[in-house]
C-alpha cells in the first residue's frame, strides 16, 4: 500500500510534495533583534533536508515589539527571509510565515518600555558622570516607567479587544498586509494566519465584548479576522492563505478549555465563512489563552492521542479545501490512519520533528523514526522560561550547524558498557558513523533507569525511547550482549571503552533504626509496600513515586526539605501532579529536614520556623537522590569515556544523558 503521507498535494498557488507539515512554534532560534541568523536558518534547513514539505515559521510579528520573536515590519529585513526561503526551496519545502498580533497595545507598551531603557542608559551617564542625583532620579523613573508598562500589558491582554479603536484595528490590519506583501516579495510561499491572540480574542465570546460592528454575533466578531483575510489576499495575491483556526474544547469535566476562539459549533461556521473568502487552507487546532501551555501542547498522558481531531472532522466535513491537524499526532503510523479515513489532509507533525527532522525521508526508507514522548522537558519548558527551544532526546536541536554526526576516516572497535539511554544513543551514533559497537549490559534488558520512569501514573509514554532503540540498534549491527560483564581483558581488546553504568538510589544520610525503608527504586520495581507510606525527597523521583504509591491507594505523606516539591517539573505536568494530590489527599512537608528515624517514626524539623515534628508510616521510601556507580578501570589500557549517571557528581537527566552519549560517540 502507497504511504498517503507521502503523497502531494494543492494548496492553492502552491504543491506540497507531501503531506507532513512543521506547524508554527515558538523557537527562541532568532536574533534579538528578531531578525532570521544562522541558528533559525539551520534549524528551518535541517527540517527540509528531512523532507518536511511545509514548514510554518511561529509567531513572526508585522510590528516591532519587545516580545522575543521573529519581526518582518521593515524592508530592511526582507533579506533574512529571502535567505530562508531560497535555503528551503532548494530542498523543495515549501515556506509559510505565521502572521500574529498580541492581544496588546504593542505601540504603547513598546513606548513605555523604550522610555525606560532611555532612564537606564541616562542614569548609568549620569552615575559615569559622577551626578549621583540626576542617577538617582533616572533610575527612579526606569523603575516607575517599567512598572507602568509591565501594569499596562496586564490590563490590555484582558481589555485591548475591547478597547482598542476602529482606527487601532485598521492600522494593525494595514500592518499585517504590510508584513505579507514583504513575505511575498522574500519569496516566500504562503502566510498562515494566527487565528488566536489578537483575532482569536476577536472571535471569542469569552474576551469580546464590544458593542459596535466588531461585537456581538458571529458575522460580527469573526468581521476582522475576515478583514484581514482580504487584506493579505490584496497585498499579496500570489501567495497561499492558510487559517490557523483557534476551537474552544470541552474539559471532560464540562469546563472549556481556552478562550481566545470559538466553540466548535461556531468554528464550523466560521470554516465555511473563511473558505467564502478565499482562504487555501484551515489547520483546526486548540484555542489559547488559559496561560497554561500545557492546554495547547499537553503532556504525555494529558489528553489522548489525536485529541484535537474530533474538531478537525467537523471542520473538514463543512468545507472542500485542505484541513491540517495538530495534536498529540505522534506516530507516522497515526498520521497515516487520519489521512486514510480522510479525517485531514495534512498532518502537522511539531514535537516530533523536534526529536526527529527526518520524518518525511524514513517514512520513504522504511527506517525506524524517533518518536516524540511528549515530555515537554525541552520544548514546552524552553518556551515558557525563555531559553531556546530542544527536544530531550535529540543533541542537534538549535546547533545543527555546529553538531551533526562526522564522517569517520577509520572505523574502530567500541566498547559501550551500559545499556542506559546515555549508553544506547553513544553505541547508536558510534555505530551511526561506521564504527564496530558492541554494547554490554549486565541485566536483561536495555533501558534502565527508563523502566522505573515509565511507572508512574501518565508516564508509560517514556518507554518510546527505549523502543527506538530496540529497532535501530539491530539495523546498525550492534552487537548486544544481555547479561554481560566485561572483563578487562574483554575491553582491553577495544580501541575505545563508553563506561555507561549508571548509578544507585543513594544510601540515607541520617540516622536510621529499626524500620521499613524501601528505596524509591525497589518502589517503582514493584516491591511491596503496606499501609501508611512517607517518601522523604519531594524531587522528580520522589513525587511521582509518591504519585504512584496513592493511585494503588496507600495513605501517602511527602518530604521535602526545599519550599516547594518537584521543583524541576515542567510547568504543563505541575497542575496534572498537583490535581492528582488533591485527589489523593496527599500530605505535603516542604521546608522539612528529617534528622533521625527510629521504630517507624521520622523526627524532622521546619527549617522555616524551628518547629519540630514527628510523622508515623508503615513504610519509608528513600527518594533522596541517586549516587553514581563506580566503574572499575582496574587493568583496562584501552582509553575510556565516562558519560550519563556515572560521569559526573550530579546524575544526568534524560537530556544531558542524550547529549553526554552523543558527543562521546560523536569524538572517537
Amino acid at each position: 500500500m502507497g504511504k498517503k503521507l507521502l503523497e502531494p498535494i494543492q494548496i492553492g498557488s502552491m504543491t506540497l510534495k507531501n503531506r507532513i507539515m512543521f506547524p508554527p512554534l515558538t523557537t527562541g532560534y532568532e536574533e534579538r533583534d528578531g531578525s532570521i541568523g544562522q541558528r533559525s536558518l539551520s534549524f528551518y534547513e535541517r527540517l527540509a533536508k528531512g523532507g518536511t514539505a511545509y514548514i510554518v515559521i511561529g509567531d513572526v510579528a508585522p510590528v516591532r515589539t519587545a516580545s522575543p520573536t521573529p519581526m518582518l515590519y521593515d524592508d530592511s529585513q526582507i533579506p533574512a527571509f529571502q535567505k530562508l526561503a531560497d535555503a528551503l526551496h532548494a530542498h523543495g519545502s515549501k515556506l509559510a510565515l505565521q502572521i500574529f498580533h498580541p492581544e496588546y497595545d504593542v505601540q504603547g507598551v513598546g513606548r513605555l518600555i523604550m522610555g525606560a531603557n532611555m532612564a537606564r542608559k541616562a542614569a548609568k551617564d549620569a552615575q559615569a558622570a559622577g551626578n549621583q542625583e540626576e542617577a538617582k532620579k533616572q533610575t527612579e523613573l526606569a523603575e516607575k516607567t517599567t512598572k507602568e508598562a509591565y501594569a499596562k500589558l496586564r490590563h490590555d491582554m484582558q481589555h485591548f479587544v475591547d478597547e482598542a479603536t476602529v482606527e487601532q484595528l485598521a492600522q494593525i490590519r494595514q500592518s499585517i498586509a504590510n508584513c505579507a506583501k514583504r513575505a511575498e516579495q522574500a519569496g516566500v510561499d504562503a502566510i498562515e494566519i494566527h487565528g488566536d491572540r489578537l483575532l482569536g480574542s476577536m472571535c471569542s465570546t469569552l474576551l469580546n465584548h464590544r458593542t459596535d460592528g466588531y461585537g456581538g454575533s458571529l458575522e460580527n466578531r469573526t468581521r476582522y479576522s475576515l478583514e484581514v483575510v482580504a487584506a493579505i489576499k490584496e497585498a499579496a495575491p500570489s501567495l497561499a492563505v492558510e487559517y490557523k483556526l483557534p476551537v474552544i474544547t470541552v474539559n471532560p469535566d464540562g469546563s472549556l478549555r481556552g478562550k481566545g476562539g470559538l466553540l466548535e459549533e461556531e468554528a464550523v461556521s466560521f470554516a465555511k465563512l473563511l473558505e467564502q473568502a478565499g482562504v487555501d487552507m484551515i489547520q483546526v487546532a486548540q484555542a489559547n489563552h488559559t496561560g497554561n501551555m500545557g492546554d495547547t501542547i499537553p503532556p504525555m498522558g494529558a489528553v489522548p492521542y489525536n485529541w484535537t481531531l474530533p474538531a478537525a472532522k467537523r471542520v473538514k466535513a463543512a468545507v472542500s479545501i485542505p484541513i491540517a491537524t495538530v495534536g498529540r499526532v505522534v506516530t507516522v503510523e497515526a498520521g497515516e490512519e487520519i489521512l486514510n479515513q480522510g479525517e485531514a489532509d495534512v498532518i502537522g507533525y511539531g514535537r516530533s520533528l523536534l526529536t526527529d527532522p527526518d520524518i518525511a525521508v524514513k517514512t520513504a526508507s522504511g527506517e525506524c523514526i524517533r518518536e516524540c514522548l511528549n515530555c515537554n522537558k525541552g520544548c514546552v519548558d524552553a518556551i515558557q522560561n525563555r531559553r531556546y527551544i530542544s527536544c530531550v532526546l535529540n543533541a542537534e536541536n538549535g546547533d545543527e550547524a555546529t553538531i551533526f554526526l562526522k564522517e569517520v576516516s577509520t572505523a574502530k572497535k567500541v566498547a559501550v558498557v551500559g545499556a542506559g539511554i546515555a549508553g544506547l544513543e553513544a553505541a547508536r551514533v558510534a555505530a551511526k558513523r561506521g564504527h564496530h559497537v558492541t554494547l554490554f549490559e549486565k541485566g536483561d534488558k536495555i533501558g534502565g533507569q527508563i523502566h522505573l520512569a515509565a511507572v508512574p501514573p501518565r508516564k508509560n509514554e517514556i518507554l518510546r525511547a527505549v523502543t527506538y532503540y530496540e529497532k535501530i540498534l539491530p539495523t546498525l549491527s550492534v552487537e548486544l550482549k544481555l547479561n554481560a560483564q566485561p572483563s578487562s581483558a574483554e575491553l582491553n581488546s577495544f580501541d575505545t571503552v563508553i563506561a555507561a553504568v549508571g548509578a544507585h538510589n543513594m544510601a540515607l544520610p541520617m540516622p536510621a533504626e529499626n524500620s521499613n525503608i524501601l528505596s524509591s527504586w525497589d518502589v517503582l520495581a514493584g516491591t511491596e509496600v503496606f499501609g501508611t507510606c512517607a517518601v522523604l525527597g519531594g524531587g522528580l523521583v520522589g513525587t511521582e513515586t509518591a504519585e504512584y504509591l496513592a493511585a494503588r491507594g496507600h495513605r501517602v505523606i511527602i518530604i521535602e526539605m526545599l519550599d516547594k516539591i518537584a521543583a524541576g517539573e515542567s510547568g504543563t505536568v505541575m497542575p496534572l501532579i498537583t490535581k492528582d494530590f488533591e485527589d489523593h489527599n496527599v500530605e505535603q512537608h516542604v521546608n522539612t529536614k528529617v534528622t533521625e528515624i527510629r521504630d517507624n517514626v521520622i523526627y524532622a524539623v521546619n527549617t522555616a520556623d524551628d518547629t519540630e515534628l514527628t510523622i508515623q508510616a508503615d513504610t519509608i521510601v528513600n527518594a533522596l537522590g541517586s549516587k553514581k556507580n563506580a566503574f572499575d578501570e582496574t587493568g583496562i589500557t584501552a582509553p575510556i569515556t565516562y558519560i550519563g549517571d556515572c560521569s559526573g557528581e550530579r546524575t544526568a537527566d534524560i537530556a544531558a544523558a542524550i547529549r553526554g552519549g552523543y558527543h562521546a560517540a560523536n569524538e572517537i
